[in-house]
C-alpha cells in the first residue's frame, strides 16, 4: 500500500489573543521538504508537504515564540540528514530530537550533539522498522552523551511502559500529554502513572497535541482538567508545544496555531508559572541560552 499524503497545517494562521512571554519555546514541531531534496524514507507510511523552516521561523514569529524543537519527521525514518541540515542553517533558532538507528556510531553521537540535538525519540511500536522502540542499549548510549528519551506511547497506555522508561538512567520526555485519554478523567490509571512518573524528577512531560489524546475538534475541551492538574503538580517539569503541521490528522479537522496558543492561559492560568512552562523550563531542557 503506498504510503499517504497526510493532512498539513491550517495556513492562515491567526495571531493569538494570548501575548507569549520573551524566550517562548515551541517544543514539539516537525519540518518537511523541500521534497526535491530530501528523500522520504522507503517504508514511511506517510509523506508530507513541505513545512520548511523559513514557514516555521514565520509561524514563530506570528504566535509569539523565539524558538521551536524539531522532532524529527517518522516520514524520513532514521535519516537524520534533514534534521542536521537544518540545525546548521539554524542554529539560533532550533533545537532538535532525532530518530536515530540502533547501531549509530559515537562519532555520530558527537556530531549531532555539537548541532544541537538533545535527545532521541522512541515509539511505542514501530512500523516496519521506520520508528525506533525502546531499547536499553541505545537508551545507555545516549545517556552518555547527554541525551534524553522522547516517547510517544501512541496507541498504548503509558501504565505498560512507566517502569521499564523510569528502569533507564535517561531524562525522559513524554510527548502529548503520554497519551493519556483525557475523555477517562483524572481517576484513571493511566493519568495516576503520570503523576507518579512526573514525582520522580526525572520525567517530562509535553503540554502538547491535545487532539492526540482528546476526541472531537478545538477546543478539546476534556483535556483542561488534566492540563490543570499537571501544572498544579509539577510546572517544574512541564513545557508546551503546538505540533505544528499536525500530520496524521486526517478525517479531522487541522487545528489554528493561534487557538492552540489560545488554550495557554486556560491550561496555565499564573503569568508566573505561564513563564516557567513556556520559557525557563524549556530553555534549560533543550540547551537554549537562558534569559
Amino acid at each position: 500500500m503506498p504510503p499517504i499524503l497526510t493532512t498539513s497545517a491550517d495556513p492562515n494562521t491567526k495571531t493569538p489573543k494570548f501575548k507569549c512571554p520573551p524566550g517562548t519555546v515551541d517544543t514539539h514541531i516537525h519540518l518537511f521538504g523541500p521534497t526535491e531534496k530530501y528523500e522520504w524514507d522507503p517504508n514511511t507510511y506517510y509523506t508530507a508537504r513541505d513545512a520548511t523552516p523559513e514557514m516555521n521561523i514565520a509561524l514563530q514569529d506570528r504566535l509569539g515564540f523565539s524558538n521551536s524543537v524539531i522532532v524529527s519527521g517518522g516520514a524520513y525514518g532514521r535519516n537524520t540528514t534533514h534534521l542536521s541540515d537544518t540545525l546548521t542553517r539554524f542554529p539560533d533558532r532550533f533545537r532538535g530530537i532525532a530518530l536515530i538507528p540502533d547501531d549509530l556510531s559515537d562519532a555520530e553521537f558527537e556530531r549531532l550533539g555539537k548541532l544541537g540535538v538533545r535527545g532521541m525519540r522512541v515509539f511505542a511500536a514501530s512500523r516496519g522498522g521506520v520508528l525506533p522502540t525502546i531499547s536499553d542499549k541505545i537508551s545507555a548510549r545516549a545517556h552518555e552523551h547527554g541525551w534524553h528519551i522522547q516517547f510517544y506511547p501512541h496507541g498504548a497506555d503509558i501504565t505498560e511502559f512507566a517502569d521499564k522508561l523510569l528502569a533507564l538512567p535517561n531524562t525522559i520526555v513524554l510527548d502529548h500529554f503520554a497519551s493519556v485519554k483525557a475523555e477517562r478523567g483524572l481517576d484513571q490509571p493511566g493519568f495516576k502513572t503520570l503523576l507518579r512518573m512526573l514525582e520522580s524528577g526525572r520525567v517530562w512531560v509535553k503540554l502538547s497535541g491535545p487532539m492526540r489524546c482528546a476526541a472531537g475538534d478545538f477546543p478539546y475541551a476534556a483535556v483542561t482538567p488534566m492540563a490543570r492538574a499537571l501544572v498544579a503538580h509539577r510546572p517544574d517539569r512541564l513545557v508546551f508545544g503546538t505540533d505544528w503541521p499536525h500530520v496524521n490528522m486526517d478525517g479531522r479537522n487541522v487545528p489554528n496555531d493561534g487557538d492552540l496558543v489560545d488554550l495557554i492561559p486556560e491550561w496555565i492560568e499564573d503569568a508566573a508559572t505561564r513563564k516557567q512552562i513556556l520559557v525557563d523550563n524549556p530553555r534549560k531542557l533543550y540547551g537554549f541560552p537562558s534569559l
